[in-house]
């Protein structure tokens, strides 16, 4: 009896090499230098987890049709933006709502149908079947956002900002000398390590209840999201924002909290304080402009609030 060959490259990358007119050779598709720069790498382990790397930049505008979206499965999609540095552009020019996050999110939300290829793109997808995952954690103990998540039933996103733990072992996936052949095992145990610890930490949130998700609300607390980094001088008013997106007070707040696991207001101070640590460090701006360029008009306010959030204060952390 013929033994069948299963595949290990996404399609997605193989649809995408095809337009290229290139090949894919060990999991790997360079961009060729007359589209562009940059590379994308990609394994199919099994039917229940692939994953996906980009990291390039074209000089022409294409779209691709994902042709794994239709597949009957009930993938969980984990989306990693703003971890690998994109091609041409230093890091200082990144603005604070870039930091490194994780999208969340449960087939019914479908998210990733049309993958845009006309700019830079730099992220890592991974996805694994909800059944799989809810086979090794088993259903007793489980937070009600884990239970949500595995049964796969609703539309749901939620969004994770990724910490140093989760980051370093991004970075070994990366940059990790591993030869050919221990290569496909190893990005294996990294992805099923990323993904358990991401589940560590979405069951810590203690959401007594999850409501269904729709494109609409997804979208306008995505502009709430967006207003509030891009005004981190002028603290949120609920009520405002609310109107602004024609949306009850605690629609938006219940909403905002499910997402992004913190209220509003904790949210946009720990925003607040990132980026006062970095114009502390990268901008070396003196404690007093720091403090008023956020909107602080008193400075040993701005000082407790800081020690709160980065465990020291200004001044020491200007040294550390």
């Amino acid at each position: 009896m013929k033994k069948e060959i299963q595949q290990t490259d996404p399609n997605v990358l193989l649809k995408f090499a095809h337009l290229l007119g290139t090949e894919v050779k060990d999991g790997r598709l360079e961009i060729p230098p007359k589209y562009g720069k940059g590379y994308c790498t990609g394994y199919v382990f099994n039917e229940q987890i692939r994953i996906l790397i980009t990291n390039y930049k074209l000089n022409v505008d294409l779209t691709i049709e994902n042709p794994d979206v239709n597949i009957p499965m009930r993938m969980i999609l984990f989306k990693f933006q703003n971890i690998i540095p994109w091609l041409e552009i230093p890091s200082t020019d990144m603005p604070i709502k870039t930091v490194p996050s994780v999208l969340i999110t449960t087939s019914a939300m479908n998210t990733d149908i049309i993958i845009p290829i006309d700019r830079n793109t730099a992220a890592i997808n991974i996805e694994m079947d909800a059944d799989y995952l809810s086979q090794l954690f088993g259903c007793s103990g489980q937070s009600m956002i884990l239970k949500s998540l595995l049964e796969n039933t609703q539309p749901l996103l939620f969004e994770q900002i990724l910490y140093p733990s989760l980051l370093k072992i991004i970075n070994e996936m990366m940059t990790e000398a591993v030869n050919t052949t221990f290569k496909r095992y190893f990005i294996r145990i990294k992805t099923e390590e990323l993904v358990c610890r991401l589940l560590m930490e979405l069951e810590k949130r203690e959401e007594k209840q999850i409501y269904a998700l729709n494109s609409h609300d997804t979208k306008n607390i995505y502009q709430i999201k967006e207003r509030i980094l891009h005004h981190l001088d002028t603290p949120p008013v609920i009520k405002e924002l609310a109107i602004s997106v024609h949306m009850s007070p605690s629609k938006l707040k219940r909403l905002f909290k499910q997402i992004f696991g913190n209220s509003i207001f904790n949210y946009y101070q720990d925003f607040r304080m990132k980026e006062a640590a970095r114009l502390l460090k990268e901008e070396k701006l003196s404690v007093s402009e720091v403090g008023y360029q956020l909107g602080f008009t008193n400075l040993s306010h701005f000082s407790r609030i800081f020690k709160k959030h980065i465990g020291m204060n200004p001044k020491q952390y200007t040294k550390y």
